[in-house]
């Protein structure tokens, strides 16, 4: 820069560009429709015509929250089973089915909701096989009792191995510590998984997946007309549901310091509480500022503070995970065993001092730079496009909210991100995990006993 020039015009600068940045962004942001199916679905439309290929998404509110508490994991079996068998299709004629067609199905489970994605030619013939198979999926499965029970000993298998692994279970423990009795707190166990019958599966399903409880989300080369059409053939037969109840909004936790025994080298950390929500208004400072403490990789002052000056870890991260009702706030490390309380009052310090005083105006700048100039990458293909369609859609989030990310993150100033982290992170209220690292323990002591 040159010094030289006057001072008024240099504030300008970094301003005028914020402002072109942010224009060429919302001429990016693709154009949403959004009407509801006469089946009661709430649809989302986008068209693209680059490629001849069409992504769907099916959103049901039929996430791990809604599991009763002594089957959990009853919504994730649901889901994985659609494809099983349906209608008069077995396991493997849905299989052939879907590579004939070219057809690919993806999807999964969070707490929030299920999800069926499929992509497929945008050609008619192709398209409307695509789309009959994916309904029948959704409405008529048939949850066959050899395949539950298959799927049923896979996952206890999956749960003895992970329940050996310290992250995993500081992961178990942390969930269940800054949620206590709230329904995201809920872990799967080997007696949740055996209470599970398949008349759960199809009660589940008939409660769950009906088209009231439904969100559609379309993107690809077709018009709206067609993409009416898909939306009632793929809801149409649905069962009449209920909709799922929201969660309450979590209580801030007791904090404290667990710690889990594992004769790991690496100790496994997580520090954190409830964060925040989908719709929170205070969504844009808090996404701006954990980019600053800890979401920006090598520029976070996470990474700074207990990496870089003094080499505790390879990595640190900080994030927030907007759910329904509050999700998430957390800070992840691994560190040496002997290492973790150092390296775990680096983290708390860290914390405090960016809570009191924020970031500064350097890290502020390159954080919404950050944030608003990559936007543009997560919109550079159809299948990122629909995932943030089908959050808008399923979270009822405002239609040009898209267009507004940028400019709200431009937006942000030190003083709202003071003040968010000020309102929402509690230290006395945070959760502390320590998982493994005795293992490095022992090993000193032993090295430290050798003549």
């Amino acid at each position: 820069m040159n010094f030289s020039t006057p001072l008024s015009r240099r504030l300008r600068v970094p301003a005028l560009a914020a402002l072109a940045l942010v224009c060429g962004l919302a001429r990016a942001v693709p154009t949403i429709e959004q009407w509801t199916a006469p089946t009661g679905a709430k649809v989302q439309f986008v068209a693209s015509h680059e490629l001849p290929m069409i992504d769907i998404q099916i959103d049901f509110a039929a996430g791990s929250a809604i599991d009763p508490a002594e089957k959990v994991g009853l919504a994730s079996l649901a889901r994985a089973l659609l494809d099983a068998g349906a209608g008069d299709l077995d396991e493997q004629a849905i299989s052939e089915r879907r590579a004939d067609l070219g057809m690919i199905l993806g999807g999964g489970v969070d707490e929030d909701r299920a999800s069926l994605t499929l992509r497929t030619l945008s050609s008619a013939t192709e398209r409307d096989a695509a789309v009959a198979l994916t309904a029948t999926l959704l409405a008529r499965p048939t949850f066959p009792e050899a395949v539950l029970e298959r799927e049923r000993t896979r996952a206890l298998a999956g749960l003895r191995e992970s329940l050996t692994k310290p992250a995993v279970l500081a992961e178990r423990a942390f969930t269940a510590a800054i949620y206590a009795n709230h329904p995201y707190g809920r872990n799967i166990s080997a007696e949740s998984l055996d209470a599970i019958r398949r008349d759960d599966l199809v009660a589940f399903h008939a409660r769950h997946y009906g088209a009231r409880n439904a969100s559609v989300s379309i993107v690809g080369d077709l018009d709206r007309a067609t993409a009416e059409k898909i939306a009632i053939d793929l809801t149409q037969n649905l069962p009449t549901g209920d909709s799922a109840d929201i969660p309450p909004p979590p209580a801030l936790p007791k904090g404290g310091l667990t710690r889990i025994a594992n004769p790991s080298a690496q100790a496994h950390i997580l520090i954190g509480q409830p964060g925040m929500s989908r719709k929170d208004p205070d969504y844009f400072p808090l996404l701006v500022g954990n980019y600053v403490l800890g979401g920006g990789g090598f520029t976070s002052r996470l990474m700074s503070e207990v990496r870089e000056k003094r080499g505790l870890v390879y990595d640190i991260h900080s994030y927030f995970e907007p759910r329904r009702v509050a999700g998430p706030f957390q800070i992840g490390l691994q560190t040496r065993g002997s290492q973790r309380e150092l390296a775990l009052r680096v983290v708390r310090d860290t914390l405090a001092a960016f809570i009191e005083k924020g970031p500064t105006e350097k890290e502020l700048r390159m954080a919404r730079n950050n944030l608003a100039g990559g936007f543009g990458l997560r919109l550079d293909a159809n299948a990122k496009i629909l995932g943030y369609v089908s959050l808008i859609g399923f979270y009822g989030l405002p239609l040009d909210w898209l267009e507004r990310y940028p400019r709200e993150v431009v937006a942000v100033s030190r003083q709202a991100v003071r003040d968010a982290f000020a309102r929402r992170i509690h230290p006395g209220s945070l959760v502390t995990v320590i998982a493994g690292g005795d293992g490095d323990e022992g090993k000193e002591e032993r090295a430290a006993a050798k003549p």
